[in-house]
């Protein structure tokens, strides 16, 4: 397969090459759970969050064995990339025969676990490997429809963890992740955009050239406009009151403001957005909005409970 790293690879190396720092995102998988544990019409506790922790790790071993084969695929635009050429795999300290032999047991152990889950979980994990396959091959060279897919990938991951619990997941929950994560896509873009620019940018990644650095500015403020409306109504949603017994909900929408005001001042005033996944783990106010987040959400349930609210 060529490019052999000089020696074994380290456990390190090879634990670097699977992108622990990724998994974060595999949180989405969790939604299901946070969100039916208020819900008095589903029959979800505490005593579900192992079965939510093992699809989110599902998540983890098949979403990094995706990023094994892109890897191997980019390996050459990789090398010249300032970041990127770090990695385990451009660097020579795995080799592609190493990365695609773990990415085989990955996919296996994923599939393996996943059908002890569900099969409706199982079906969800296929589909987003397959999805990501087509992404790394080809999708992902087409301008705006690579965005959609790293979108999509998070809604399967919302979706998944229903599946996996057994609980319904409301569609303008599903639309708020498809939102979020497309704002997220579009200002990653847009930070390779000014990053690379030029030619380098048409090398490591063909899509770059098919976007206009205005057009991305646009669609970033559309997308997080709709985003926060999406969230909004789905507080407001007479079926959400419904479920969760209270209207308090929306008290939670400042919050969601906030969390996209703070990430448009990281992406505008200091060029961030590049690795959504360290900006949301790095940024103190950003963490600090998350916590009083789920704070706030648990505590409308807690409060919707006590009181034994009818809507």
């Amino acid at each position: 397969m060529g490019g052999a790293p000089q020696g074994i690879p380290t456990a390190a190396d090879l634990l670097r090459a699977l992108r622990p720092s990724q998994w974060t995102k595999n949180a989405v998988v969790l939604a299901a759970f946070f969100f039916a544990l208020g819900d008095r019409g589903q029959s979800v506790s505490w005593a579900s969050i192992p079965v939510a922790l093992a699809a989110a790790a599902v998540f983890c071993l098949v979403s990094s064995a995706v990023y094994l084969i892109n890897d191997v695929c980019d390996v050459k635009a990789d090398r010249v990339h300032p970041i990127k050429r770090l990695r385990p795999i451009a660097a020579g300290r795995v080799s592609m025969t190493a990365a695609l032999l773990m990415a085989g047991l990955l996919l296996v152990a994923g599939g393996l676990l996943a059908i002890r889950l569900t099969l409706g979980f199982a079906a969800v994990i296929g589909v987003y490997v397959l999805t990501q396959i087509a992404y790394t091959l080809f999708l992902k060279r087409i301008a705006l429809v690579d965005v959609f897919v790293i979108a999509l990938g998070f809604v399967m991951r919302a979706a998944a963890g229903g599946l996996a619990l057994q609980v319904y997941l409301s569609p303008w929950l599903l639309l708020c992740a498809f939102l979020l994560a497309l704002f997220l896509a579009l200002c990653k873009r847009r930070h390779e955009k000014i990053l690379l620019g030029g030619a380098d940018a048409d090398t490591h990644r063909p899509s770059l050239e098919q976007y206009d650095r205005q057009l991305l500015d646009q669609l970033i403020g559309i997308v997080a406009a709709c985003a926060i409306v999406c969230y909004s109504i789905y507080t407001l949603w007479p079926d959400t009151v419904r479920k969760f017994g209270t209207p308090l909900l929306a008290l939670t929408i400042p919050f969601v403001m906030f969390g996209i005001f703070r990430y448009l001042d990281l992406v505008y005033r200091r060029e961030g957005g590049g690795r959504p996944e360290k900006t949301l783990l790095s940024d103190g106010p950003l963490l600090i909005d998350l916590f009083l987040y789920a704070a706030a959400v648990l505590a409308v349930f807690a409060w919707a409970h006590l009181k034994g609210y009818q809507p």
